[in-house]
């Protein structure tokens, strides 16, 4: 275990509260990219991977705590990027209507 490695997961950990706060209150996710948290995700397992084979210690704890808070966060992208796509959907179809009243279609 380095003390180093450690560290940097507790900042990274300290950090996903914070993001995941911030989508559930706004419940905006634009600037965020799925294939990025899915290779965060992907980079923490191979870091679980690698504990559980050479190195096991309690900093696999802390892989496995940000691994499940960027999964958390991506859940939350696609849930919020789904119900965006809903309400554009129907604000579009509701602009369509009011407009073939006024037109007389």
């Amino acid at each position: 275990m380095s003390i180093f490695e450690a560290t940097m997961l507790i900042c990274f950990g300290l950090s996903w509260p914070i993001d995941i706060a911030k989508s559930v209150r706004t419940k905006i996710v634009a600037g965020k990219s799925p294939f990025f948290l899915g290779l965060l995700c992907f980079g923490y397992l191979c870091g679980i991977i690698h504990k559980l084979l050479y190195s096991m210690d309690w900093v696999i704890l802390l892989y496995t705590l940000n691994m499940v808070l960027v999964a958390i966060d991506l859940t939350l992208y696609f849930r919020y990027r789904i119900l965006l796509a809903k309400v554009i959907f129907a604000e579009i179809n509701s602009i369509t209507i009011t407009r073939n009243l006024y037109s007389g279609d």
